[in-house]
């Protein structure tokens, strides 16, 4: 029976890249493993075939070799001996498991040192608006794991050190095989470090770590806003057999303000103004949360919920350069209360003097009220 050429049985074309190869490899060896597809000969045997193509491409010299002289580089002898290219399944399949992944399971080499990474940190920081506005450094207290000094990280007792594991010898992982392919699980003899600790750090208790609470200095720029996310490289905790720490995470919460509120860089302000100085024009003063104040002009006839833009007032631009947003100043027109009967007669006369278009907003009211009646009537 004729083999299937290696490239066709991968899907690949004749001088593709090895990352090519490896990603056709990982997709159709996932697709027809045995254990996605129980009781399935044909998967399996599609899978064995996937597998030798593999084995034979991925290794520079046996690609050549069956460049040049196709299955036969593998048949009868021919290539066989010191230099040969003999396929054994069963060792190919430890190969390919590595290749694929051992980026994945810490895996790689036998007897090196299982290096983890420190786990991140988060830590939430509330700050004041006007500490938005300004920026800050803020004393943070983090407790966290760090290296213990007492062993050096090692987890052993001053004097000893850790033992290569002589299950996995160092690698922290086991295999076994099972007909023809192999699975790999953590080492029960050393839970997947590698190593063991024969006298474990009485300060550690053989972790290598050892908890502590520091306390950093952290420079807020002006201009955060609500949610912000500020990370602090290495600040985390402490890495494993020397593994890289991890980060900080500062999340910012902002406190309510009790005059601003804040959409994006811009600040809003609802202002009241007597019913006097809305109808008839004038001033009014309105603070900035610099701490200062700013002087706004109320045109005659301002009607409430107008807004006044007040140009550069509101919250730096981060990283912006100096630019900062605008304050808004939304005028809210006052209703008296509690009128002397001299001042309900007044109002009284004012009212029935008023001409046409002294109330525009009710008159125009009023109009589109009649249309929408007479409408209905007749409807």
């Amino acid at each position: 029976m004729n083999k299937r050429c290696y490239y066709e049985i991968l899907g690949v074309e004749r001088g593709a890249a090895m990352e090519a190869i490896k990603g056709a490899y990982r997709k159709l060896a996932k697709e027809h493993h045995p254990d996605r597809n129980h009781g399935d000969t044909t998967a399996e045997t599609r899978f064995k075939e996937i597998s030798e193509a593999y084995d034979v491409l991925k290794d520079d010299q046996k690609r050549a070799a069956y460049d040049r002289f196709g299955h036969a580089a593998f048949e009868n002898g021919h290539g066989r001996g010191a230099n040969g290219f003999g396929f054994d399944f069963s060792s190919s399949f430890t190969d390919i498991f590595d290749d694929l992944f051992g980026e994945f399971t810490g895996g790689g080499r036998r007897g090196a040192r299982r290096q983890n990474r420190g786990q991140d940190l988060r830590y939430n920081l509330e700050i004041t608006l006007e500490e938005s506005f300004r920026g800050r450094q803020a004393q943070i207290k983090v407790p966290t794991a760090v290296a213990c000094e007492a062993c050096g990280a090692t987890g052993a007792e001053s004097g000893t050190k850790p033992e290569q594991c002589p299950t996995c010898s160092g690698i922290g992982k086991v295999r076994a095989s099972q007909g023809f392919f192999t699975i790999e699980r953590t080492c029960p003899s050393c839970r997947g470090n590698g190593r063991i600790i024969r006298n474990p750090c009485k300060a550690c208790h053989g972790a290598g770590l050892v908890q502590k609470e520091r306390t950093l200095a952290v420079d807020i720029p002006a201009g955060v806003e609500e949610g912000t996310r500020i990370r602090l490289a290495g600040e985390g905790q402490a890495g494993l057999n020397g593994g890289p720490t991890g980060d900080l995470y500062l999340f910012v919460a902002v406190k309510p303000h009790p005059l601003f509120q804040r959409d994006g860089h811009d600040l809003y302000c609802r202002a009241p103004v007597s019913f006097v100085t809305a109808a008839l024009g004038g001033s009014i003063e309105v603070p900035t949360l610099d701490g200062g104040r700013a002087k706004v002009s109320i045109p005659e006839g301002t009607q409430s919920g107008r807004q006044i833009r007040l140009r550069s007032k509101g919250m730096p631009v981060l990283r912006g350069g100096g630019m900062s947003g605008d304050l808004y100043v939304e005028v809210v027109v006052e209703t008296p209360v509690k009128l002397s009967r001299k001042q309900k007669e007044l109002l009284r006369a004012f009212e029935t003097g008023c001409e046409p278009g002294c109330q525009p907003e009710s008159e125009g009211f009023l109009v589109r009220l009649k249309e929408f009646w007479s409408g209905s009537t007749e409807a």
